[in-house]
C-alpha cells in the first residue's frame, strides 16, 4: 500500500501522508490552504456553495464534475485534480469568461453562494465542451445551488451567455499538461492513510477490498459520502476505519450480459443513468430528482441501497423490476433478491465483513408497463415522502403479473402484495385499479412525520396508483414544469 494522497491543485501535486480520515475538501481548502473561496453553507451539500470541480482520467481525457466539498472526504481525492474558485483567475488577474458574464448579467449580490454557482457553470463548460447547453441542461446543472437574492433570473443569463456557443479556455487550452499531471500520479497500490488509532484505505481490487473487512469488521465504507458525510458534519463523530469503494476497479464497472445488466456498487448515479434508462425509460424522472447534479455525481446506487434507508429513492423502482443483489466477503459471494436484502428498520441481510457488490437488473419484457415516481416537498435537493414504483406485464388487455413497492410507507421498501394479488389476473381498466387502490390499505400503515402525515401518505400512494393507470391508458400531452416535461391526461 502506498501511505500519501496525491492529488492537483492550483496546477501543483499536493501530497499529504497524514490527515483525518474524514477531513473534508471544504475545511482542507479554507483552514490548511487558506482558499477561502469555497463556502460552507449547509455543511449537507443541499445549498452548493461549497461546490469545486473534480476531474480524473477516463480513457485518453480528463472527465470535470461538480461535486459538494463540505461532505467529500480529501483522501478520496487521491489520484484526481481539484480545481477551486481561485484557480479560474487568469495569470494576470483577468477573470474567467464566466466569472465576466455573472458581473455583466448581474447574477451576484450578496455574493456568498456566487462561487458555488461559478464552479457549477465551468463543471459544464469543460464538459462537451464542442457542444452548446440548453436552457435545461443549464437549469439542471444549477439545481444544486442555492441563492436567496437573485432569483436565478440573471445567473441563467449569464450561463446562456457562456454555455450556449462553443468555447474555448485555458483549462481546454492546458489539457495536455493537465493529462500529464494526473497520469504522474496514477498508482496501482491501495491507499492507507493512518491518524492516530484511526485510519482511512482505499483498496484498488475486491481481493483487497474483502480483505480489508475481515480485518475491520466494524469499519464504514464510503464511495460518494453523500450519506456518511453528514455523520461527520452533522453528527460529529469520528470514525475509526473508513473503507473508500471508489478506487476498486469491480465495484465501478458496468456490464450487459444474458438477460442482466450488471452495476457496480460503486457507479454512480451519473454514470449509471444512461444504462438503466436506456432499458427502464421509466427511472428517468426518478433519477433526475435525487439529489442535485454534485449529490448525482458522487452518489452511489450501490450506496442507496446498502444504507437501508425505507426512504432511499432507488429500491422501489429496482424492486418492481425484479433486481438481485451480489454479497462478497473473504469467504465468497452469493447472490439474494434486492428486497429480501431489507429485513426491517436499520437491519439489513449483510454479514460481518460483507459489502454490496453489485446490483444486477433483468432486460424487461415486450409487455411490461414500468413506471417510478417520486413525492416530496421540494422538486429537487429532497427527500422522499413517498416513493412508488409499479411493473405490470399486460397482455390483450389482462394484468398478467404485478409488481407494486413503496418507500416512505413502512420500515422497510415494501411491496404491496395485496394490490398486487387484486391486479393480476385482472382487467386493466379503472374498475381493477380501484379496487387496487383501496387494497392498498390493507398493505400498510404509515406514521406521521416531518415530512408527511400517515393520512396523506395513504392517499398519495393511492393516487399513484391512479396516475399510474392513466398516464398509460390515455392520449396525453408535455406540458413544461420546470426544466422538465410532464404529461397531463387530455381526455380524464
Amino acid at each position: 500500500m502506498h501511505t500519501t494522497v496525491r492529488f492537483i491543485l492550483a496546477g501543483r501535486i499536493e501530497e499529504i501522508s497524514h490527515c483525518d480520515p474524514t477531513l473534508t475538501v471544504l475545511d482542507y481548502l479554507r483552514e490548511s490552504k487558506a482558499l477561502r473561496g469555497t463556502k460552507e453553507g449547509c455543511a449537507e451539500g443541499d445549498c452548493g456553495a461549497c461546490t469545486v470541480v473534480v476531474g480524473e482520467l477516463r480513457g485518453d481525457g480528463i472527465r470535470y464534475q461538480a461535486v459538494n466539498a463540505c461532505i467529500q472526504f480529501l483522501a478520496t481525492l487521491d489520484g484526481k485534480l481539484l480545481l477551486t474558485v481561485e484557480d479560474l483567475c487568469e495569470p494576470h488577474g483577468e477573470l474567467h469568461e464566466i466569472q465576466r458574464a455573472m458581473v455583466a448579467q448581474h447574477g451576484s449580490q450578496c455574493g456568498f453562494c456566487t462561487p458555488g454557482f461559478i464552479m457549477s457553470l465551468l463543471a459544464m463548460f469543460l464538459d462537451d465542451p464542442d457542444n452548446a447547453k440548453t436552457r435545461s441542461d443549464i437549469e439542471s446543472g444549477l439545481a444544486g445551488n442555492l441563492c436567496r437574492c437573485t432569483g436565478y433570473a440573471p445567473i441563467v443569463r449569464a450561463a446562456e451567455q457562456v454555455l450556449t456557443a462553443h468555447r474555448q479556455d485555458r483549462f481546454i487550452a492546458e489539457r495536455k499538461q493537465r493529462l500529464e499531471q494526473l497520469q504522474a500520479i496514477q498508482t496501482v497500490e491501495s491507499l492507507q492513510i493512518v491518524c492516530g488509532e484511526r485510519h482511512f484505505y482505499a483498496p484498488r481490487s475486491m481481493a483487497t477490498l474483502c480483505t480489508l473487512l475481515e480485518q475491520h469488521p466494524n469499519a464504514v465504507m464510503i464511495a460518494g459520502a453523500t450519506d456518511v458525510g453528514l455523520w461527520v458534519t452533522k453528527q460529529l463523530r469520528e470514525l475509526e476505519s473508513v473503507i473508500y469503494l471508489g478506487a476498486v476497479e469491480e465495484l465501478g464497472a458496468i456490464d450487459s450480459a444474458d438477460d442482466w445488466l450488471s452495476i457496480g456498487a460503486a457507479v454512480s448515479y451519473t454514470d449509471a443513468k444512461e444504462a438503466i434508462t436506456v432499458l427502464y425509460p421509466g427511472f428517468m424522472p426518478l433519477i433526475e430528482r435525487i439529489g442535485a447534479t454534485q449529490v448525482r455525481n458522487a452518489g452511489t446506487i450501490g450506496g442507496n441501497i446498502a444504507n437501508g434507508s425505507p426512504i432511499g429513492d432507488m429500491p422501489p423502482g429496482l424492486i418492481v423490476a425484479g433486481a438481485r443483489l451480489t454479497l462478497r466477503s473473504a469467504h465468497g459471494q452469493r447472490t439474494i433478491d434486492l428486497e429480501d436484502y431489507f429485513i426491517g428498520y436499520g437491519k439489513q441481510d449483510l454479514r460481518a465483513g460483507e459489502c454490496v457488490e453489485q446490483i444486477l437488473l433483468p432486460l424487461p419484457s415486450a409487455q411490461q408497463i414500468f413506471a417510478t415516481y417520486k413525492i416530496s416537498k421540494r422538486f429537487e435537493q429532497d427527500i422522499s415522502s413517498v416513493c412508488a414504483a409499479f411493473s405490470l406485464q399486460v397482455n390483450d388487455g389482462l394484468i398478467m403479473a404485478a409488481r407494486v413497492c413503496f418507500g416512505g410507507m413502512a420500515e422497510t421498501p415494501k411491496r404491496a402484495t395485496t394490490c398486487e394479488q387484486v391486479l393480476s389476473g385482472n382487467t386493466w381498466c379503472q374498475e381493477t385499479i380501484e379496487c387496487a387502490m383501496a387494497a392498498i390499505v390493507e398493505d400498510f400503515t404509515p406514521i406521521t412525520d416531518v415530512r408527511a402525515s400517515a393520512d396523506y401518505r395513504m392517499r398519495v400512494a393511492q393516487n399513484l396508483l391512479q396516475r399510474f393507470y392513466l398516464e398509460n391508458t390515455s392520449n396525453t400531452f408535455p406540458v413544461r414544469l420546470g426544466s422538465r416535461f410532464v404529461p397531463v391526461i387530455a381526455d380524464v
